[in-house]
């Protein structure tokens, strides 16, 4: 298993305690390089093509939006312009109303899918990390659709790091708000598992290298404010944490 972080200088790979440069190509054959000091400055681990999110693949979340369980994977698209760097603020545009935080686990793919197999799905994944749909709710609701509500700048943060080797199904997912959990509950949780959803995803449009799958919130979703900081918890991944502002 290891822990990749993309740093202003270039990616850096963190195993057994060690950190170390990438060389070569992270969607193809790579090595860890020379010995570097642990990154302090970590940036979004991927810029991709596109965010393909789930909607309401927790039953407890699709209970407290008071929505019957989907029969298959209700997907969406995230612009990738909303994507924000860990430590970077999430900005609260103005006049939208309440605005909320929404704890994932995240695929990033590794290589080029189309219409694969649940079977062969995972061969598919470079890895995991943490992503937040930041969602204004009331917007949301206003339009019936997703995409102004989802698409805002900064609407998706990402990180802090992908993490390889780590089985999918059943790892802990926490949303923290000033420190208070707010969200705690498991991917085995998951309607749909994550090689369903690559499945399913993949026989409508192909997903590339660098893609990102979010795969869906647990319950207590709810509001950020300007001050807040709000932290998605994956285990075996880490903290993305972010703090809150109102546009100025």
């Amino acid at each position: 298993m290891a822990r990749i972080f993309r740093t202003p200088t270039g990616y850096v790979v963190e195993q057994d305690g060690a950190h170390r440069t990438l060389e070569g190509d992270l969607f193809g054959e790579w090595r860890a390089g020379a010995d570097v000091a642990a990154p302090t400055t970590v940036l979004a681990p991927v810029f991709p093509s596109k965010i393909v999110c789930i909607g309401l693949n927790y039953k407890d979340h699709a209970a407290e939006q008071g929505k019957p369980l989907p029969a298959e994977p209700l997907i969406f698209l995230k612009p990738s312009s909303a994507i924000v760097n860990p430590g970077e603020p999430i900005v609260l545009p103005a006049g939208v109303g309440r605005v909320d935080y929404e704890s994932e686990l995240a695929i990033v793919i590794g290589r080029r899918a189309t219409k694969v197999s649940e079977a062969d799905a995972l061969s598919h994944v470079l890895g995991l990390t943490c992503m937040n749909d930041v969602t204004a709710r009331e917007l949301q609701k206003k339009d019936g659709r997703y995409t102004r509500a989802k698409g805002f700048d900064t609407f998706a943060p990402l990180g802090p790091c992908i993490t390889t080797g780590l089985a999918p199904d059943d790892l802990a997912v926490t949303g923290l708000l000033n420190g208070e959990v707010r969200q705690q509950s498991s991917t085995r949780e998951l309607i749909f598992p994550v090689a369903a959803l690559i499945a399913y995803i993949s026989r409508i449009m192909t997903l590339l290298p660098g893609d990102i799958v979010s795969t869906g919130t647990p319950a207590g979703i709810g509001p950020l404010q300007a001050g807040d900081e709000i932290v998605v918890r994956v285990q075996g991944i880490g903290d993305l944490r972010n703090p809150v502002r109102s546009d100025s």
